[in-house]
C-alpha cells in the first residue's frame, strides 16, 4: 500500500521453489566470483606443457587445454567477468531506461511520440547485430561491449515502464496525490513507481541471464573479454579447434553458461511470482 492508502495491496506469500533454487544458484555464483582464488585448485593462466589436452581426471576434473592450462580453475574465474558481464551490461540499461520510461508514461505529450520513434529505430534492427556493430566500431573489450549494450538495452526498459506508469497515473491514488497537492517527483517516486516496477524487475533478471549470453558471443567473437582473461566464450572459443579431440574444453564453459543463466531464469520467475497480487 501506498502512503495515500489507495494502491492495490499485495498478501504475503510463501518463497516459492523456483524462487528458492534462482537464490541457491546464483548465490554458489556469486560465492565462485567474489573468491575464485580460494576455490580455483590451479592458476588460471598458469602453463604446463606436462599436461597438455589431458581429459578429465582426478588432477584436473575437467580436464586441460592446448596450453596445459586447468579447465575447472579457468571455468571458476570466469565466473568473476561474467558476472560483472550480468550486472554491468543492465545496470545503466535498468537505470536509465526506468527514469526515461516513467518521465515518458507520467507526462507524455510531445514526448511520446519522440519516444515511439526512438523505440522504432531499435527495435527495427536485429538486437545482437546492433551490439555487434557497435562494438565493431568502437574496438573489442568489455568496456565498449557495455556502452554498446547501455546504448540500445534502456529502451526496452524504458517502454515497459512507460507502458506500467501510464496505467497507474490513471488510477484514483494518483488523482488523488494531484488533489492534496503533491509535486510530480514525489508522485512519481513515491507512489508510481513503487506500483509500476515490478515487470521491470522480473525483466532485469531475465536480462541478466541474457547479457551473459551476449557476453560469451561477444567474447567468442573476439569482441569482448580479450585473452588472457578466462571467461566463458573465450573457453569456448579456445576449444573450436579441439573439439574432436579435447571436447572438455567447451563443454565446461558451456554447462557453466547454462546453469547461471537458468539460476537467473528461475530467479525471475520466483520473482515474478512473489509480485504478483492475489486475484
Amino acid at each position: 500500500m501506498t502512503a495515500l492508502g489507495l494502491a492495490p495491496t499485495r498478501s504475503r506469500k510463501r518463497i516459492s521453489p523456483a524462487l528458492l533454487a534462482g537464490i541457491v544458484i546464483l548465490g554458489l555464483s556469486l560465492a565462485l566470483a567474489i573468491a575464485p582464488a580460494l576455490i580455483a585448485p590451479y592458476d588460471p593462466t598458469a602453463f604446463d606443457y606436462r599436461a597438455l589436452l589431458k581429459p578429465p581426471s582426478w588432477a584436473h576434473p575437467f580436464g586441460t587445454d592446448n596450453f596445459g592450462r586447468d579447465i575447472l580453475s579457468r571455468v571458476i574465474w570466469a565466473y568473476r567477468i561474467d558476472m560483472q558481464i550480468a550486472l554491468f551490461a543492465t545496470l545503466f540499461p535498468v537505470v536509465f531506461g526506468t527514469a526515461a520510461g516513467a518521465l515518458v508514461g507520467y507526462y507524455g505529450g510531445i514526448w511520446e511520440p519522440i519516444f515511439g520513434r526512438i523505440v522504432d529505430v531499435v527495435i527495427t534492427f536485429p538486437f545482437l547485430v546492433l551490439v555487434i556493430a557497435i562494438v565493431a566500431v568502437l574496438g573489442p573489450g568489455l568496456l565498449n561491449m557495455y556502452i554498446a549494450v547501455s546504448a540500445v538495452g534502456w529502451v526496452f526498459y524504458a517502454r515497459l515502464i512507460a507502458a506500467e506508469i501510464k496505467v497507474q497515473n490513471r488510477l484514483d491514488y494518483a488523482a488523488a496525490g494531484r488533489v492534496m497537492g503533491y509535486g510530480d517527483a514525489r508522485i512519481i517516486l513515491r507512489h508510481l513507481l513503487p506500483n509500476a516496477v515490478s515487470p521491470v524487475l522480473v525483466y532485469w533478471m531475465t536480462d541478466m541471464a541474457l547479457a551473459i549470453l551476449l557476453g560469451a558471443s561477444l567474447g567468442y567473437l573476439g569482441l569482448g573479454a580479450q585473452p588472457p582473461a578466462a571467461e566463458w566464450g573465450l573457453l569456448i572459443a579456445d576449444g573450436k579447434n579441439f573439439m574432436s579431440q579435447a571436447w572438455w574444453i567447451t563443454i565446461f564453459p558451456g554447462v557453466a553458461i547454462v546453469i547461471t543463466g537458468f539460476g537467473f531464469s528461475l530467479l525471475g520467475d520466483g520473482v515474478a511470482d512473489l509480485l504478483r497480487p492475489e486475484t
